[in-house]
């Protein structure tokens, strides 16, 4: 480098990649991430192979970390998080910038998964497990009651694959990559067929169609499985999303993520709400008609399953592409008209669209599924997701995810406390 005059040299000054990766607390390869990620510029140096780094710009991109570390945002309110993986909009979402309905209906969820996790396009990819990893998640999935769960065997199918990978605490991109392409059909070969005789082969949603439904699938049918696993592939951040972002900023390996996201994906509010509505589905068809089960359900105190998203204002964009397809199928036709009956029923009370729950519950109502079905659909589709965001984590500086608690509990110092009594005899 070139000498600098002294009373310019804080303003010009250029770090090498060692002197930037200490200032923001990372590794090395991660400051070259900050430059493919467009974060962060970079200089080569005249007849050299390594690059220096603007001071100054470097130390913004510090105190951005730190702000994120502390767990507030610029505008002083809920965490942000800075990603380029997916936006929400009125009404529409987007994956890297690209329409993701569009997306969806247009690509297979393997082709929507490596859009999501590279920015590349791959037409016809597919994803295969290895047999070993296989072997071992479908042997601990297969010891389970049988009243598991699917996320209970999906968390445990992941487990199990991280047991048989001794690679998995490499945490490069390219490592990375190749376990989220054998995890999630890994995933999907370790859960119990529904009927035997199936071969595992083709694309994923056909191989999970076969864990669903005991019926054979039409074209139509496998499209609109397909579709529902592209368009469900990520949401921003999720509450489920946001604990694999915590765990990958932890430098938990990418099952340990993905496991994460499967621990808070089982509750009723997230990933299981799609069984809530299949199970109202069918009571409406039951009775042939919604308003008995909507005055039931209300006066019972639940909320209406499959209805309103506080993302969209108007109708979730996920179940429009969804119901489209479905029409398309004279079977799923019955559970098509008790969704709608159920969305105009509830607007006597008040004005709510349906959401992707309710499309994914006249999917599997309409197939011969069982009501946990969607659950299942959601956590294979949202593991590429997840993968996505842990990859862009691993980027960041570790265990950012650090907010502050706020005590509320008795002031100190408060005398020790007595030992309570025994009970008499």
């Amino acid at each position: 480098m070139r000498d600098q005059d002294p009373s310019d040299r804080h303003a010009e000054r250029r770090l090498t990649t060692k002197e930037a990766a200490e200032l923001l607390g990372v590794k090395p390869e991660t400051v070259y991430a900050y430059v493919s990620r467009g974060q962060l510029g970079s200089r080569r140096v005249p007849g050299g192979r390594g690059s220096t780094f603007d001071l100054k710009e470097v130390e913004a991109l510090a105190r951005r970390n730190r702000r994120e570390s502390s767990g507030s945002s610029p505008s002083g309110g809920e965490l942000s998080v800075r990603t380029r993986i997916t936006l929400i909009e009125t009404d529409r979402y987007f994956f890297r910038g690209v329409d993701a309905t569009e997306l969806a209906t247009h690509h297979s969820y393997e082709e929507v998964a490596e859009w999501l996790w590279t920015g590349r396009l791959r037409p016809g990819v597919a994803f295969t497990a290895p047999e070993g990893s296989v072997a071992v998640a479908r042997g601990a999935v297969d010891a389970l009651p049988d009243h598991t769960g699917p996320t209970d065997r999906l968390r445990v199918a992941a487990i199990a694959a991280a047991v048989a990978d001794p690679l998995r605490f490499d945490l490069s991109e390219e490592a990375v990559l190749g376990t989220a392409r054998t995890l999630i059909p890994t995933l999907v070969a370790a859960l119990p067929p529904a009927r035997r005789g199936h071969r595992d082969e083709g694309p994923l949603a056909h191989r999970l169609w076969a864990r669903l439904s005991g019926r054979d699938a039409d074209e139509a049918s496998l499209r609109v499985l397909d579709t529902a696993l592209g368009l469900l592939v990520d949401h921003d951040l999720a509450a489920s999303t946001l604990a694999v972002r915590v765990a990958a900023s932890a430098r938990a390996h990418a099952y340990a993520a993905v496991s994460a996201g499967l621990g808070v994906l089982e509750g009723p509010l997230h990933g299981a709400a799609s069984g809530l509505a299949h199970r109202l589905l069918l009571d409406v068809l039951d009775e042939g008609n919604a308003a008995p089960v909507i005055a039931e359900e209300l006066r019972a105190g639940r909320r209406i399953p499959g209805l309103g998203h506080r993302l969209y204002p108007g109708e979730d964009p996920r179940a429009r592409v969804l119901f489209g397809l479905l029409e398309e199928i004279p079977s799923a036709a019955p559970a098509l008209a008790a969704a709608r009956d159920v969305v105009a029923t509830t607007a006597r009370h008040t004005a709510l669209h349906a959401n992707v729950d309710l499309a994914l519950a006249v999917l599997t109502a309409s197939s011969g599924m069982p009501s946990t079905a969607g659950e299942t659909i959601f956590a294979v589709a949202r593991t590429a997701g997840w993968i996505a965001h842990a990859l862009e984590e691993y980027g960041e500086r570790p265990l950012r995810m650090r907010p502050s608690g706020h005590y509320v509990g008795p002031k100190p110092p408060q005398p020790l406390p007595e030992p309570d009594r025994p009970l008499p005899a």
